[in-house]
């Protein structure tokens, strides 16, 4: 199977830029992390070069992270700095060549209806996917359970599915799922059936331990069951370990071993 290093989590005990050298230490032959923008692309081009790591993914920028905002899409009146967002999206997404990139929902703003920002969300993930079709990158959705991230707009794996059946009868056709087993977990449960009904749509798979979001070993999720499930009906599938290890990355990596 394909692991992903999540340099957003793992490896902290390093400086951002050393993660990389850390990752390929481990074995890893590729990575993800949350956001590059803080880097010069030229730099992260440069790391993955080196150690011949492949980019899987990043997500958007999330407005300001700072401030607590965790995406634009969904934000009527924002569209201009979603627009923005994507710009400064592709400018990363040309010279690093991910395979996927996540378009994050946003937190739902209080003035604002189901509908707007359903309507909101809709139009400008479309417009991610045209912009990142051009450079052969899908479009990744996410849903996140309400209790990491009260207020988050898609915190429905049905309502993801209901949103991707729209969104991909245009032409482009390359927004997906991203597959989030910890988060499955703390939404719905039964992550083995979610990923039966998501079969169609998944395109990225990331894993974790619930409910301390540890290692995908640690916990009440069938690692090995969920895995064999995944395996089976996207054999191709990378998977992003997204988790915050318990203690110093590389000793926690025993389950990772143990799958190779």
């Amino acid at each position: 199977m394909n692991f992903a290093a999540n340099l957003s989590m793992m490896f902290t005990e390093h400086d951002f830029p050393a993660r990389f050298v850390a990752a390929s230490g481990c074995g890893f032959k590729a990575v993800e992390y949350l956001f590059p923008y803080d880097w010069p692309v030229e730099l992260i081009d440069a790391r993955l070069r080196e150690f011949g790591l492949l980019q899987v993914l990043f997500n958007l920028p999330p407005g300001n992270g700072d401030g607590g905002e965790r995406g634009l899409a969904c934000l009527p009146g924002r569209e201009g700095e979603f627009e923005k967002s994507i710009e400064q999206a592709t400018t990363y997404a040309e010279v690093l060549k991910p395979l996927r990139v996540h378009c994050m929902a946003g937190l739902k703003a209080p003035d604002a209806d189901f509908k707007t920002h359903r309507a909101t969300y809709v139009s400008n993930v479309r417009k991610a996917a045209k912009a990142f079709h051009e450079l052969g990158s899908d479009v990744l959705i996410e849903p996140i359970n309400p209790y990491d991230m009260p207020g988050y707009f898609l915190d429905d794996f049905g309502l993801a599915l209901e949103i991707l059946a729209e969104i991909n009868q245009d032409f482009t056709a390359n927004v997906k799922l991203q597959f989030d087993i910890y988060h499955c977990q703390r939404i719905h449960g039964d992550v083995t059936g979610w990923l039966e009904r998501c079969k169609a749509h998944t395109a990225h798979l990331q894993i974790a331990g619930t409910p301390d979001r540890h290692e995908p070993d640690v916990g009440d999720l069938p690692l090995a069951e969920i895995l064999e499930v995944a395996g089976s009906l996207h054999p191709e599938l990378w998977i992003g370990c997204e988790y915050r290890p318990a203690g110093n990355t590389q000793d926690g990596l025993g389950w990772l071993d143990r799958w190779r």
